[in-house]
């Protein structure tokens, strides 16, 4: 795993999660691999039957060809099976849901490959009880630890 939005997590309750391919070119690539990115405020939209990554921050590396730099949010676009592009349009246009991307890594073969959810949002007093359960859960294994 290189980058991954924790943000998502606390912020969505995680319905269902599919890999998708990433069309990058190359500086962004060699940027992905030394963990320059940042997928914090980022989300996917369906446009004309096709997805695509908004506000996904990916820095330049500093080897980059001065005179080809791309913008770093830049809007990218993610390969998916039509079937899937279908099914997604569907939830979110009929259940109110978003899709939002979890992470990214590369494969076996080196591809970079990107994590997205279909996301129900969370409300406030849900945000609260996860970070409720979330500090119990730590304070037990503090204890069991210490013994």
């Amino acid at each position: 795993m290189v980058i991954r939005n924790r943000k998502a997590y606390h912020d969505y309750h995680i319905l269902e999660q599919i890999e998708a391919g990433l069309v990058l070119v190359g500086s962004e690539v060699k940027s992905l691999r030394n963990g320059r990115g940042n997928l914090k405020d980022s989300f996917v939209r369906i446009i004309n039957g096709e997805a695509f990554v908004f506000g996904m921050h990916l820095t330049y590396s500093a080897t980059t060809n001065p005179y080809f730099k791309p913008d770093e949010k830049r809007v990218r676009k993610l390969l998916l099976h039509r079937r899937q592009i279908d099914k997604l349009f569907g939830q979110v246009s009929q259940k109110g849901l978003a899709i939002v991307p979890l992470q990214i890594h590369f494969n076996k073969k080196g591809y970079a490959k990107i994590l997205i959810a279909l996301a129900k949002g969370k409300k406030e007093f849900d945000k609260r009880e996860s970070i409720k359960r979330r500090e119990l859960q730590r304070e037990a294994m503090s204890a069991m630890k210490n013994y």
